[in-house]
């Protein structure tokens, strides 16, 4: 039985998150109700019911406050003030002003040990950046409001597990973040995470900056000179990691199941092979019929899990979404909030 709550925060109320937020509570209304997974949606009140009335959902999702000390298994918490209305698939600063308090109020209550963790729906970056925060995205927003200086992205599909040692920066700079500090903090932050997750010893393959590992200095020296060294490190500390290996083998043998995780040296790297296979569409039609893949924050002193797609204005509102990978991340955040307490105990 989960003895704590997990913080659902809603993302913008003018994306998918109200919709695939109902559609998940609806899907796991038999374990709510058991009380073996309590749940505290944190957003836009307004949003919620819309998307409630919507999709016809009967299910009851009361408000509580922070005030409140016995919540029930599902409840709902007003993250700020409701302004004008919100639309379904508009772009507002009312947006992403519920966006960055949903989230803000997660982390207060993740790190007063109210919650268990924070389960995230999707953002708008504009919106977010048109309200005042700015922030490239959800990871960036998470190190500033918990004070940490770094954190690593993992995207996790089935058996597709991908840390990143950088992710939002432009292309010409990836090379200056490869430095031997930052890998082996992402292979620490990976391996703590896979065992924490119930792989007792996780084998972990880092990927080459460069085509064919740099063809012995041809095109460039940085898994030469910075990549193998820590990897050498980190295996005379008793790791289980590989590499370089070449970026275009590394995720056909991650498929495979020769490893458990793989790091990624930057942003397209990792996720275009996690998303190619957690995307899955109608041939017919060519619209997604699933979205599977969960993006969780390592480094931070709280779990963070989230789905793995964006706000689908397009779609906002049409009751298309899809709630699987919310689903997914519900389920991540549990295991790792389950390892962190028998790690702890």
């Amino acid at each position: 039985m989960t003895s704590r709550h997990l913080a659902i925060t809603m993302g913008d109320p003018a994306g998918i998150g109200p919709e695939i937020i109902v559609k998940a509570c609806v899907g796991l209304k038999d374990r709510i109700a058991k009380g073996d997974l309590r749940l505290l949606i944190i957003g836009s009140g307004a949003a919620l019911d819309g998307a409630r009335t919507a999709l016809g959902a009967d299910i009851a999702i009361p408000e509580v406050s922070n005030e409140d000390r016995d919540w029930p298994n599902l409840c709902f918490l007003q993250a700020d003030a409701e302004g004008e209305p919100i639309k379904p698939g508009v772009l507002s600063a009312d947006g992403g002003r519920f966006a960055y308090k949903a989230i803000e109020q997660g982390v207060r209550l993740t790190q007063a040990g109210r919650t268990s963790a924070i389960v995230t729906a999707p953002l708008n970056k504009e919106a977010l950046n048109k309200a005042g925060y700015h922030f490239p995205g959800h990871t960036e927003m998470l190190a500033h409001l918990t004070g940490v200086r770094g954190s690593v992205m993992l995207l996790a599909h089935g058996n597709m597990r991908v840390s990143h040692v950088s992710t939002h920066v432009a292309l010409e700079d990836v090379p200056k973040r490869l430095t031997p500090e930052r890998l082996r903090m992402v292979i620490d932050l990976t391996n703590d995470a896979l065992r924490r997750l119930g792989i007792a010893r996780p084998k972990i393959a880092i990927a080459a900056l460069n085509p064919h590992a740099g063809e012995g200095g041809l095109f460039g020296r940085q898994d030469i000179d910075v990549s193998a060294p820590t990897i050498a490190k980190a295996v005379a500390d008793g790791l289980d990691v590989v590499g370089p290996v070449p970026g275009d083998t590394i995720f056909v043998k991650l498929r495979a199941g020769q490893y458990d995780a793989a790091v990624a040296m930057y942003h397209d790297q990792g996720h275009i092979p996690v998303k190619l296979l957690g995307f899955q569409v109608d041939p017919a039609t060519g619209l997604w019929q699933e979205l599977s893949g969960v993006n969780i924050t390592l480094g931070l002193p709280i779990i963070r899990t989230s789905v793995d797609h964006g706000t689908a204005f397009d779609i906002a509102g049409k009751g298309i979404a899809n709630e699987h990978s919310l689903i997914e991340a519900i389920d991540y955040a549990e295991r790792l909030a389950a390892g962190a307490s028998a790690t702890k105990s």
